[in-house]
Order: C-alpha cells, then structure tokens, then sequence
C-alpha cells in the first residue's frame, strides 16, 4: 500500500496529468469552399517566433500538428478568389481544465505548473478553420 501512494505521489509531481494525456500537439483542420486552396500558417504581428511560421498545405482541406500553446495566423489563397486569412489563438479547453482538476485534487502542484508551462491544457481557437472563399472580380 506504501508503495502505492508513493508512486501515485511522485508520478503526480514528475508530470502533468493534461501533459500526459493530451499532449503538448494538437491537430489544427483547414477547410475551404472551395476546396483545394493553399494554406500557409504565419506569424500574428508582433508575435515571438514559433515553430508553426512557415508550415504549409498545397491543397484544403489539410491538417497541421501543432503546439497547443500557439498563436498565429492561417493564410489562404487559391487562383482566381480573394486570399483570406484566419488568426488561430488559444484559450484553456475543457478537458484542459479537468486535468488541472485532477492535478489539484492529487496535489499534483508541479504537474499543475507543467500543464500551464507547456501549454497542454490549451485548445486551438477556432479549430476546425472552415472559409469560404470570394470569387475574385
């Protein structure tokens, strides 16, 4: 029995239960009407550098894993409509929010802090992106 709770204990301390479970990706899905545009994901202005600047799709609908805890912007165009563009954000999501639960009600403060830290217990914001794209003129 002590050798349980102390694995419970120290496996609480070492890591974050939305770490875990989740992970610190998440699939982002494009989608456009029409289909078949490009999509290339962009820094937001002002925005630190992060690993999702340049990532591109040649063809919607497509999907990109990226970090949970990122901000950007998805860019679209295809020949013959208006380009769009969509800002991704990120907020705390509701299965998020139940592992911090968890990790409160185990007294898991330092996987608390990783979940917050690697941003685990984020949803991206809107996802799925869906456009519909303007016929150009």
């Amino acid at each position: 029995m002590r050798f349980l709770l102390c694995l419970v204990v120290v496996t609480s301390m070492v890591s974050g239960c939305a770490t875990v479970t989740r992970g610190t990706k998440d699939v982002l899905v494009v989608e456009t009407d029409p289909v078949g545009a490009k999509a290339q994901l962009t820094n937001s202005v002002g925005a630190k550098a992060q690993l999702t600047d340049g990532m591109t799709c040649e063809a919607t609908p497509c999907s990109f894993k990226v970090p949970r805890k990122s901000e950007f912007d998805v860019v679209l165009s295809k020949d013959g409509y208006i380009p769009a563009q969509v800002h991704v954000t990120h907020k705390a999501g509701d299965a998020g929010g139940m592992a911090l639960a968890g990790n409160v009600l185990v007294g898991g403060i330092i996987g608390a802090g990783v979940d917050a830290g690697t941003g685990a217990m984020m949803d991206l914001i809107p996802n799925p992106v869906v456009v519909e794209l303007q016929k150009a003129r």
